[in-house]
């Protein structure tokens, strides 16, 4: 059994084409979000604890000879966990924006209430 074409030449476009299932894919599940924000926070801890050990493991070039290639390889290392330390952060901005969009007409309740 085939099914038929959602949309066949000719014919006029279902009731979910409009505007409304566009919404609809565009709109995320909240609870969704605040795990993806979550997960992201996560990661940018984990990320900042990197980037402080391979600091902290990091010799200072006051008068004593190093390798050259550990160097270059440790800062290529450190400039990546930066990099991605960026992305991170808005990719969390993003999310929060996100929620907040989601959140608008709720109103607030206190925490004392609880």
């Amino acid at each position: 059994m085939s099914t038929p074409p959602l949309a066949a030449s000719g014919m006029a476009p279902g009731p979910f084409a409009g505007p409304q299932a566009q919404q609809a894919a565009r709109e995320v599940n909240t609870a969704s979000l605040c795990r993806i924000g979550q997960e992201t926070v996560q990661d940018i801890v984990y990320r900042t604890m990197e980037i402080f050990q391979l600091l902290r493991n990091m010799q200072l070039p006051n008068g004593v000879t190093y390798h050259t290639g550990t160097y270059q390889d440790r800062l290529a290392k450190l400039q990546d966990h930066l990099r991605q330390l960026s992305i991170l952060f808005r990719k969390l901005r993003l999310v929060y924006d996100k929620c907040n969009e989601n959140c608008g007409g709720m109103d607030p309740i206190p925490v004392e209430n609880y």
